[in-house]
Protein backbone atom coordinates (compact mmCIF):
# COMPACT_ATOMS: atom_id res chain seq x y z
CA UNK A 1 0.00 0.00 0.00
CA UNK A 2 2.92 2.57 1.18
CA UNK A 3 4.45 1.67 -2.41
CA UNK A 4 1.37 2.30 -4.41
CA UNK A 5 1.24 5.93 -2.69
CA UNK A 6 4.66 6.62 -3.12
CA UNK A 7 4.57 6.03 -7.13
CA UNK A 8 0.87 6.92 -7.77
CA UNK A 9 0.97 9.75 -10.36
CA UNK A 10 -1.25 11.93 -7.70
CA UNK A 11 1.80 12.27 -5.49
CA UNK A 12 4.21 13.42 -8.17
CA UNK A 13 2.66 14.38 -11.64
CA UNK A 14 1.76 17.73 -11.94
CA UNK A 15 -0.14 19.08 -15.79
CA UNK A 16 2.69 22.08 -17.21
CA UNK A 17 5.43 20.89 -15.11
CA UNK A 18 7.64 19.63 -17.41
CA UNK A 19 7.55 15.89 -18.85
CA UNK A 20 6.84 13.25 -17.22
CA UNK A 21 9.95 11.73 -16.93
CA UNK A 22 12.06 14.60 -15.11
CA UNK A 23 8.46 15.21 -12.75
CA UNK A 24 9.19 11.66 -11.83
CA UNK A 25 12.90 11.96 -11.55
CA UNK A 26 12.55 14.57 -8.97
CA UNK A 27 9.99 12.66 -7.36
CA UNK A 28 12.06 9.80 -6.86
CA UNK A 29 15.53 11.66 -5.93
CA UNK A 30 12.94 14.13 -3.12
CA UNK A 31 11.72 10.64 -1.95
CA UNK A 32 15.30 9.19 -1.72
CA UNK A 33 16.82 12.71 -0.38
CA UNK A 34 13.63 12.49 2.31
CA UNK A 35 14.50 8.68 3.33
CA UNK A 36 11.09 7.38 2.16
CA UNK A 37 13.43 5.28 -0.20
CA UNK A 38 15.76 4.27 2.11
CA UNK A 39 19.62 2.78 0.90
CA UNK A 40 18.69 -0.58 -0.44
CA UNK A 41 15.97 -0.54 -0.66
CA UNK A 42 14.80 -2.33 -4.29
CA UNK A 43 12.33 -0.76 -6.60
CA UNK A 44 9.70 -2.59 -8.54
CA UNK A 45 10.43 -3.95 -11.74
CA UNK A 46 9.95 -1.86 -14.54
CA UNK A 47 7.11 -3.01 -15.88
CA UNK A 48 5.46 -2.52 -12.47
CA UNK A 49 6.76 0.47 -11.73
CA UNK A 50 5.24 1.68 -14.70
CA UNK A 51 1.81 0.02 -13.49
CA UNK A 52 1.80 2.13 -10.20
CA UNK A 53 3.05 5.62 -11.90
CA UNK A 54 0.66 4.96 -14.61
CA UNK A 55 3.64 5.91 -17.25
CA UNK A 56 5.21 3.75 -19.90
CA UNK A 57 8.14 1.99 -19.41
CA UNK A 58 10.33 3.72 -21.79
CA UNK A 59 9.26 6.88 -18.75
CA UNK A 60 10.17 4.86 -16.10
CA UNK A 61 13.89 3.48 -18.12
CA UNK A 62 14.62 7.42 -18.36
CA UNK A 63 13.79 8.83 -15.15
CA UNK A 64 15.62 5.54 -13.68
CA UNK A 65 18.75 5.89 -16.44
CA UNK A 66 19.46 9.45 -14.77
CA UNK A 67 19.29 8.53 -11.19
CA UNK A 68 21.81 5.66 -11.92
CA UNK A 69 23.82 8.81 -13.97
CA UNK A 70 23.82 10.91 -10.13
CA UNK A 71 24.51 8.04 -8.13
CA UNK A 72 21.32 7.50 -6.23
CA UNK A 73 20.33 4.36 -7.77
CA UNK A 74 22.36 1.03 -8.51
CA UNK A 75 21.63 -1.32 -11.19
CA UNK A 76 22.71 -4.88 -10.44
CA UNK A 77 22.69 -7.57 -12.94
CA UNK A 78 20.39 -10.31 -12.77
CA UNK A 79 18.97 -8.69 -9.19
CA UNK A 80 17.32 -4.86 -9.87
CA UNK A 81 17.33 -1.64 -9.29
CA UNK A 82 18.55 -0.83 -5.63
CA UNK A 83 19.12 2.97 -3.67
CA UNK A 84 22.63 3.23 -3.23
CA UNK A 85 23.76 4.34 0.01
CA UNK A 86 24.16 8.53 0.46
CA UNK A 87 26.83 10.61 -1.76
CA UNK A 88 29.59 12.26 0.73
CA UNK A 89 28.83 15.59 1.04
CA UNK A 90 30.78 18.09 -0.18
CA UNK A 91 32.51 20.43 2.21
CA UNK A 92 32.66 24.17 1.35
CA UNK A 93 34.39 26.50 3.82
CA UNK A 94 32.69 30.02 4.82
CA UNK A 95 36.02 31.26 5.43
CA UNK A 96 37.87 30.91 1.49
CA UNK A 97 36.62 33.36 -0.44
CA UNK A 98 36.67 31.18 -3.54
CA UNK A 99 34.40 30.80 -6.85
CA UNK A 100 32.51 28.01 -7.81
CA UNK A 101 34.68 26.98 -10.38
CA UNK A 102 37.67 27.28 -8.45
CA UNK A 103 36.45 25.02 -5.70
CA UNK A 104 35.56 22.51 -8.15
CA UNK A 105 38.73 22.28 -9.63
CA UNK A 106 39.94 21.66 -6.19
CA UNK A 107 37.89 18.64 -6.09
CA UNK A 108 38.84 17.36 -9.36
CA UNK A 109 35.13 17.98 -10.88
CA UNK A 110 34.13 19.65 -14.02
CA UNK A 111 32.29 22.41 -14.03
CA UNK A 112 29.96 24.09 -16.51
CA UNK A 113 27.84 26.57 -16.68
CA UNK A 114 24.27 27.08 -18.46
CA UNK A 115 23.92 30.97 -18.82
CA UNK A 116 20.10 31.44 -17.95
CA UNK A 117 20.41 35.54 -18.87
CA UNK A 118 22.57 38.57 -18.87
CA UNK A 119 23.31 42.02 -20.10
CA UNK A 120 23.48 45.47 -18.88
CA UNK A 121 20.51 47.13 -16.90
CA UNK A 122 19.22 49.77 -14.23
CA UNK A 123 19.93 48.69 -10.56
CA UNK A 124 17.33 47.17 -8.36
CA UNK A 125 16.74 48.86 -4.74
CA UNK A 126 18.67 45.80 -3.56
CA UNK A 127 21.77 46.18 -5.67
CA UNK A 128 21.37 49.73 -5.00
CA UNK A 129 22.51 49.46 -1.32
CA UNK A 130 24.40 46.48 -1.99
CA UNK A 131 26.76 48.02 -4.68
CA UNK A 132 26.02 51.66 -3.23
CA UNK A 133 25.21 52.50 -6.58
CA UNK A 134 22.67 55.21 -7.68
CA UNK A 135 19.39 54.56 -9.70
CA UNK A 136 20.88 56.10 -12.46
CA UNK A 137 23.92 54.12 -13.00
CA UNK A 138 24.03 50.34 -14.72
CA UNK A 139 24.35 47.21 -12.97
CA UNK A 140 25.85 44.41 -15.46
CA UNK A 141 23.72 40.95 -14.32
CA UNK A 142 24.85 37.30 -15.26
CA UNK A 143 22.20 34.90 -13.75
CA UNK A 144 23.98 30.55 -14.31
CA UNK A 145 22.62 27.24 -13.83
CA UNK A 146 25.92 25.41 -12.09
CA UNK A 147 26.61 22.18 -12.48
CA UNK A 148 29.54 19.43 -11.96
CA UNK A 149 30.13 16.61 -13.66
CA UNK A 150 27.15 17.22 -15.26
CA UNK A 151 25.06 17.57 -12.05
CA UNK A 152 23.11 20.59 -11.19
CA UNK A 153 23.96 21.96 -8.14
CA UNK A 154 23.23 25.70 -7.78
CA UNK A 155 21.42 28.93 -9.04
CA UNK A 156 23.35 32.06 -9.23
CA UNK A 157 22.23 35.57 -9.64
CA UNK A 158 25.20 37.64 -9.59
CA UNK A 159 25.11 41.93 -10.27
CA UNK A 160 28.30 43.87 -11.12
CA UNK A 161 28.75 47.87 -11.67
CA UNK A 162 29.07 48.07 -15.22
CA UNK A 163 32.28 49.66 -14.95
CA UNK A 164 33.79 46.63 -13.32
CA UNK A 165 32.44 44.41 -15.92
CA UNK A 166 31.44 46.22 -18.83
CA UNK A 167 29.97 43.37 -20.99
CA UNK A 168 28.78 40.44 -19.21
CA UNK A 169 28.77 38.49 -22.30
CA UNK A 170 32.28 37.43 -21.87
CA UNK A 171 31.25 35.68 -18.81
CA UNK A 172 30.64 31.91 -19.63
CA UNK A 173 32.11 30.24 -16.47
CA UNK A 174 34.16 31.74 -13.97
CA UNK A 175 33.11 35.56 -13.12
CA UNK A 176 36.52 35.25 -10.89
CA UNK A 177 38.96 34.30 -13.12
CA UNK A 178 37.78 37.36 -15.81
CA UNK A 179 38.00 39.71 -12.80
CA UNK A 180 41.77 38.13 -11.36
CA UNK A 181 42.84 38.88 -15.10
CA UNK A 182 41.03 42.81 -14.67
CA UNK A 183 42.67 43.00 -11.42
CA UNK A 184 39.50 43.41 -9.82
CA UNK A 185 39.01 40.15 -8.08
CA UNK A 186 37.32 40.75 -4.70
CA UNK A 187 39.07 40.42 -1.33
CA UNK A 188 36.41 39.82 1.35
CA UNK A 189 32.87 39.10 1.11
CA UNK A 190 30.33 39.45 3.60
CA UNK A 191 27.56 35.93 3.41
CA UNK A 192 24.40 35.36 4.77
CA UNK A 193 23.22 32.08 4.82
CA UNK A 194 19.70 31.20 4.65
CA UNK A 195 17.18 27.84 4.30
CA UNK A 196 14.68 28.30 1.35
CA UNK A 197 11.87 26.12 -0.38
CA UNK A 198 12.32 26.05 -4.02
CA UNK A 199 9.26 25.57 -6.11
CA UNK A 200 8.24 25.81 -9.68
CA UNK A 201 10.92 26.99 -12.00
CA UNK A 202 14.00 26.78 -9.91
CA UNK A 203 13.32 23.45 -8.27
CA UNK A 204 13.40 21.78 -11.90
CA UNK A 205 16.42 23.22 -13.01
CA UNK A 206 18.24 21.82 -9.97
CA UNK A 207 16.34 18.36 -11.01
CA UNK A 208 14.56 18.80 -7.03
CA UNK A 209 10.78 18.46 -6.53
CA UNK A 210 8.86 21.28 -5.47
CA UNK A 211 9.07 22.04 -1.58
CA UNK A 212 12.84 20.62 -1.55
CA UNK A 213 15.08 22.58 1.13
CA UNK A 214 17.94 24.00 -0.18
CA UNK A 215 20.62 26.55 1.36
CA UNK A 216 20.45 30.00 0.02
CA UNK A 217 23.46 32.56 0.13
CA UNK A 218 23.64 35.83 -0.51
CA UNK A 219 27.13 37.23 -0.81
CA UNK A 220 28.65 41.19 -0.96
CA UNK A 221 32.03 41.02 -2.32
CA UNK A 222 34.52 43.88 -2.01
CA UNK A 223 37.74 45.05 -3.40
CA UNK A 224 40.93 45.94 -0.82
CA UNK A 225 40.08 49.13 -0.84
CA UNK A 226 36.23 48.71 0.81
CA UNK A 227 34.40 49.41 -2.88
CA UNK A 228 31.82 46.63 -3.07
CA UNK A 229 31.57 45.76 -6.40
CA UNK A 230 29.94 41.97 -6.28
CA UNK A 231 26.66 41.02 -5.21
CA UNK A 232 25.44 37.49 -5.93
CA UNK A 233 22.55 35.37 -4.47
CA UNK A 234 22.50 31.54 -4.97
CA UNK A 235 20.88 28.54 -3.97
CA UNK A 236 22.60 25.37 -3.66
CA UNK A 237 21.59 21.71 -3.05
CA UNK A 238 21.45 20.89 0.50
CA UNK A 239 21.21 17.43 -0.38
CA UNK A 240 25.16 17.91 -1.99
CA UNK A 241 26.32 20.84 -0.23
CA UNK A 242 27.61 21.31 3.48
CA UNK A 243 29.06 25.01 4.57
CA UNK A 244 31.52 25.09 6.96
CA UNK A 245 32.69 27.72 9.21
CA UNK A 246 35.75 27.39 11.44
CA UNK A 247 35.29 29.52 15.04
CA UNK A 248 38.61 30.32 16.99
CA UNK A 249 38.79 32.17 20.63
CA UNK A 250 40.32 35.84 20.19
CA UNK A 251 43.54 36.26 22.52
CA UNK A 252 42.40 38.55 24.48
CA UNK A 253 44.66 41.07 26.46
Amino acid sequence: MQEALLFDPVSWYRAGRGPRYEQLYRHLSAAIAAGDLQTETQLPPERELAELAQVSRVTVRKAVSQLVDDGVLEQRRGAGTFVRSPRAKMEHSLSALLSFTEYMRQRGKTSTSRILRRGVFLPNPDEQVALGLSGTDRVSRVDRLRSADEIPLALEWSSLPNDILPDPEVVETSLYDILRACGTAPTRAVQRISAVNLIGADARLLNLADGAAVLRIDRTAYLPSGRPIEHTRGLYRSDIYDFIAELRLDNLP
